[in-house]
């Protein structure tokens, strides 16, 4: 796949010392890039070149926070690995007849649906070293002898490794899916019938879902971090802030197989710490499913919130009414 991962986010609010604050909490690093440089600053644009910039433990700068008047999502960015890629996208874009905007490192284009700019850039792939082997006692099997879990040992706070996938409302879900998969270059790896694609861009299981929303808007964002003892540390750090930041989780999901918990920001937007999603290395060994209804949204866990499949602010969206302000 000459597509291979998110680069970066601009995410809009009304209030965004507020927002910048709480992702800081998050663990998202404010102003910092690795220091390998393996993630550049992404280029300015009119809606990107100012408010806070956050980075992840392993993909650099990957959150931009921006005015707007009502929370969304204004930019995203996906990695490619040539000029010709860039090429292949903007010719399918303009069999969809889609307006494009091409740079020498980069060709961006509106899907109408969901009002948000994708850019696809030239980008470095993603080198993640992984974490040391959690030693877990199963029956029959006691690796971990005469000593306590790791995992409850550990006193550093909890910072994503990097941004996995994002969850737009479309006003037009069939076309923002199309503008995805036929012109961006996104594959579908499963799908909800009748509501949305789980689609990719790299061998995450997802890296974008469209939902048919009344309202372009921005459902949540979700960032991986270690395994479920670093989903549960930075849950509850979160939650000893704020409790009123909780939205659903300790679960896992069925499509994706990944363990969740979500929180929401001072704008409305959901965020996700994830861990153990599924993985698609050869197209060829996967077989995309068909689900139906709650067997495809979580395996266990508590049942959704009804805040989490219809935000709260919905109907304000709609109207164009302001979310909290700074």
């Amino acid at each position: 796949m000459s597509l291979h991962r998110l680069t970066q986010i601009v995410m809009g609010v009304p209030n965004v010392e507020q927002t910048a604050a709480y992702y800081t909490d998050f663990g998202l690093t404010p102003g910092a890039s690795p220091a390998d440089g393996s993630r550049p600053a992404a280029p300015q644009t009119a809606a990107a070149g100012s408010g806070h910039v956050l980075s992840t433990a392993d993909g650099g700068e990957q959150l931009r926070i921006v005015h707007t008047p009502r929370r969304r999502l204004v930019e995203l960015g996906v990695g490619a690995d040539d000029p010709d890629d860039l090429d292949r996208v903007a010719a399918a874009l303009a069999r969809l007849d889609v307006p494009v905007h091409r740079t020498a490192g980069s060709v961006s284009a509106v899907d109408p649906g969901t009002e948000v700019l994708v850019r696809v850039e030239t980008a470095p792939r993603l080198r993640q070293t992984p974490p040391p082997a959690a030693p877990y006692n199963t029956p029959g099997a006691a690796v971990r002898q005469g000593e306590r879990a790791p995992g409850i040992l550990r006193e550093v706070p909890v910072r994503p490794r990097k941004l996995g996938h994002v969850v737009l409302g479309s006003t037009d879900q069939e076309a923002s899916q199309r503008f995805f998969l036929e012109g961006i270059g996104f594959k579908v790896s499963d799908t909800v019938k009748g509501l949305a694609a789980f689609m990719r861009c790299s061998t995450d299981h997802h890296n974008v879902l469209v939902q048919q929303a009344p309202v372009a808007f921005l459902h949540h964002t979700s960032w991986q971090v270690d395994d479920v003892d670093e989903i549960g540390r930075g849950a509850t750090a979160m939650l000893e802030a704020d409790p009123d930041r909780h939205t659903w989780g300790l679960g896992r999901h069925h499509i994706g197989s990944n363990f969740f918990w979500y929180l929401k920001d001072p704008a409305g937007t959901f965020s996700e710490y994830y861990s153990d999603l599924d993985c698609i290395v050869d197209d060829a060994l996967w077989k995309p499913g068909v689900f139906e209804g709650a067997k495809g949204l979580y395996a266990w866990g508590p049942p959704p919130p009804p805040s989490f499949l219809a935000p709260e602010d919905l109907a304000a969206l709609m109207t164009g009414a302001h979310t909290p302000a700074q």
